[in-house]
């Protein structure tokens, strides 16, 4: 548990124009950041997907005998999928603490 996260909350009023120096503004302009990466994040797996389908066509349809380029794109897209789902699950479960926070 870390007691320094608390540290500074007797300074918060009910509705605050600023919260620890940090205004409306700025926090917003944080939240479309990080939004605007995670967006980035989900289209970059996208891509990797559709890559790594269009390598298993072409190995198919023997356009393509190379199953390292398959096998890496697949590796990819895999990987890629995988941190995306922590990345959302972590992003869930900080909404989740976030709402049973009680004040």
């Amino acid at each position: 548990m870390n007691v320094m996260a608390v540290n500074g909350l007797e300074s918060v009023s009910r509705y605050p124009d600023k919260v620890n120096g940090v205004s409306d503004k700025a926090s917003n302009v944080s939240f479309e950041s990080l939004f605007q990466s995670a967006m980035g994040l989900v289209k970059e797996t996208n891509g990797l997907s559709n890559k790594a389908e269009e390598e298993e066509i072409k190995f198919a349809m023997g356009m393509s005998d190379s199953i390292v380029d398959l096998q890496a794109a697949q590796r990819k897209a895999t990987l890629s999928l995988q941190y995306t789902v922590a990345v959302r699950n972590a992003v869930l479960d900080a909404y989740k603490e976030l709402m049973n926070l009680q004040f």
